[in-house]
């Protein structure tokens, strides 16, 4: 009787086994068979994989992750890329280009084929030409045996495939789908026996509405972490242009009477909600009643005059209020201090990490333009930051543990760029507003569309509200679309069910704020799972409207770390509210009926149209 690891078909079938069980000689054949392919083109292949002696293994560029294997009579040509511990099990053929995340596992028999043949009808099949869309597989993927999946697919992380399905349209995160062809069956979250309501009318069961899927030269692989670029430009147009009251469900009658009539109650409390925040003996604004003044209070109250009364707030003159912002800045830095604090001091080489200087870079620009003025100096701190000490800092942030201050910094470097154009200024040193899109393309997570990592505390918090900070100051406000839009959305709506922010009583004004906008954003570029992201506005927007006070406007809500404006009504949750009400309502189709637009920090139109500045038009 043969000895475990002494016959070298065992090895294989189950190359798992390998690692523990191979003979030296084993062990020095296979970095033979490793080695030949490595000398047969692009080839890389990562510590501890495996590839079977009997596998055909032929790929114009293949990149193996650490513990990876193909096992026994597989099938692998093209460009194949996968993470760590994916396994090709026995008799699979892998073809075209197919990119795996890390801890696939694709069962025996099974076929994934990305690439294509034309089918027009001048032409005999094996004339017709050869495309590759390219075939994306998240990570912590389970394909059973004998599943065929198409190109042009992409399956979200955590799903399971059912044995025997066939895979032709984009499955989302935790899906388990099987059939032909595959159709969602539950979340994979869910208990077993939970069925998905009416899960054969889902979007991933029917493949509605998930829009047109970039190609495989503009959308990049997980390995390569190259730029995806090649989705769909945004329009103008809005969300209401996709889905106008009338295609709604019932709730949408209602729900404009709704709207109309808390518009026209803010409306008519605005000049009372800012008066209380007012400090005549002052002349300075205050959050709430009992908090200290700030420049950002100030700015807030600029924001709601300016969408509720389409004026200046009426407690000073519009000249007074532009001068005394003006005169906020820092001539030497540009940056704008805190009342009663000093500026940074001058040379400034990078913005501040974080703190109130950095934030009025938003706020105090946005407040200038809508009283008709703008900073009366260049941001010099971003003015003079050259492209590679603008990489180092980016490689410096804290991505992993605090992605929403990672992506803050990135929101105000890229608006002080805005300002400076704006003034007719330098936006940076030559090559430094090129060189933050092209880490920002090479950085981006292909499964999440996101930068930084969830923690375990928090969750995708820190991830989903950085990335609205971080694309809000570059991709939105510089007209640019954002990579990987699908994936984007799938990240959303997944922490959106996340009871630790989301439960009733939790919410608050960052995080229903950090939600909305991108799926608002990338609801431009794609249509990947509208209907979810419509359900999910039509369950926030009505509670939204109850958080009303009377003659006080909105409270922020609850922090978790007890900071900030917190549960008591001011400016700030009256600011935020006012724009997540109506970027709720437009993702529904409705927000004509509050007869309001943000046009300041939360405005829905870009900045910047092809580097030129758009003007701020009416209220």
């Amino acid at each position: 009787m043969k000895q475990p690891g002494s016959d070298d078909s065992l090895f294989d079938h189950c190359p798992w086994l390998f690692g523990a069980q191979a003979s030296a000689e084993q062990r020095a054949a296979q970095e033979q068979r490793q080695k030949r392919l490595l000398e047969a083109g692009d080839v890389r292949i990562g510590e501890g994989c495996f590839v079977a002696e009997s596998a055909a293994v032929h790929p114009e560029l293949l990149h193996l992750g650490d513990r990876s294997y193909i096992a026994a009579h597989a099938y692998v040509t093209g460009d194949v890329r996968t993470g760590g511990d994916c396994t090709v099990n026995p008799f699979t053929v892998v073809r075209g280009t197919v990119a795996l995340g890390d801890g696939v596992r694709i069962g025996a028999h099974s076929s994934l084929l990305g690439f294509n043949h034309g089918s027009a009808p001048e032409l005999p099949v094996h004339r017709q030409p050869v495309t590759s869309r390219g075939i994306t597989v998240g990570d912590d993927v389970w394909i059973g045996s004998h599943v065929v999946v198409v190109d042009g697919v992409t399956i979200g992380d955590h799903c399971v495939i059912g044995a025997g399905a066939v895979v032709t349209k984009d499955l989302p995160a935790w899906t388990v789908a099987a059939g032909n062809p595959a159709r969602r069956i539950r979340d994979r979250r869910d208990p077993r026996g939970t069925a998905a309501p009416d899960a054969s009318r889902s979007p991933a069961a029917t493949g509605s509405s998930l829009g047109t899927r970039a190609s495989t030269a503009t959308r990049s692989s997980p390995a390569t972490g190259s730029p995806a670029t090649g989705s769909s430009q945004p329009t103008r147009s809005s969300a209401a242009t996709r889905s106008s009251p009338a295609t709604q469900s019932s709730p949408a009658p209602r729900l404009t009477d709704e709207l109309s009539a808390f518009a026209e109650t803010a409306r008519a409390q605005a000049a009372g909600l800012l008066d209380r925040c007012w400090l005549p003996e002052y002349g300075r604004y205050v959050d709430r009643p009992g908090a200290a003044p700030t420049v950002r209070a100030h700015c807030d109250a600029v924001e709601i005059a300016g969408l509720l009364l389409g004026q200046a707030p009426p407690q000073l003159p519009p000249a007074e209020h532009l001068a005394r912002l003006r005169a906020l800045q820092d001539p030497h830095t540009g940056l704008v201090p805190d009342y009663d604090e000093a500026p940074p001091p001058a040379p400034v080489a990078l913005l501040p990490a974080e703190g109130a200087a950095s934030y009025h870079v938003l706020c105090v620009g946005y407040a200038l333009d809508l009283l008709g003025g703008s900073f009366a100096h260049p941001v010099h701190a971003v003015r003079t930051t050259t492209a590679d000490r603008l990489v180092r800092r980016l490689a410096e942030l804290p991505w992993r543990e605090r992605a929403w201050h990672a992506g803050s910094w990135v929101d105000a470097w890229a608006t002080a760029a805005h300002w400076n154009l704006r003034l007719g200024a330098e936006p940076a040193a030559p090559g430094a507003v090129e060189a933050l899109f092209g880490w920002l393309h090479t950085h981006v997570d292909p499964w999440t569309g996101m930068w930084g990592s969830p923690t375990p505390d928090e969750g995708r918090l820190q991830m989903v509200n950085g990335y609205y900070r971080l694309t809000r100051g570059s991709f939105a406000q510089f007209a640019l679309p954002v990579p990987y839009p699908e994936r984007v959305v799938d990240t959303v709506l997944d922490h959106a069910r996340d009871q630790r922010h989301f439960a009733p009583g939790r919410e608050n004004a960052c995080n229903v704020l950090d939600v909305v906008h991108p799926l608002w954003l990338c609801a431009r570029q794609t249509g990947h799972r509208a209907e979810e992201a419509r359900a999910w506005a039509a369950t926030q927007l009505p509670a939204a409207l109850r958080r009303w006070h009377p003659g006080e406007g909105f409270a922020f809500g609850p922090s978790p770390d007890g900071t900030g404006p917190g549960r008591l009504p001011g400016l700030q949750g009256t600011e935020m509210w006012l724009a997540i009400i109506w970027l709720l309502a437009d993702l529904l189709g409705l927000s004509d009926a509050l007869g309001y637009r943000p046009r300041g920090v939360h405005r829905p139109e870009a900045a910047l149209d092809g580097g030129k500045p758009t003007s701020p038009g009416p209220g």
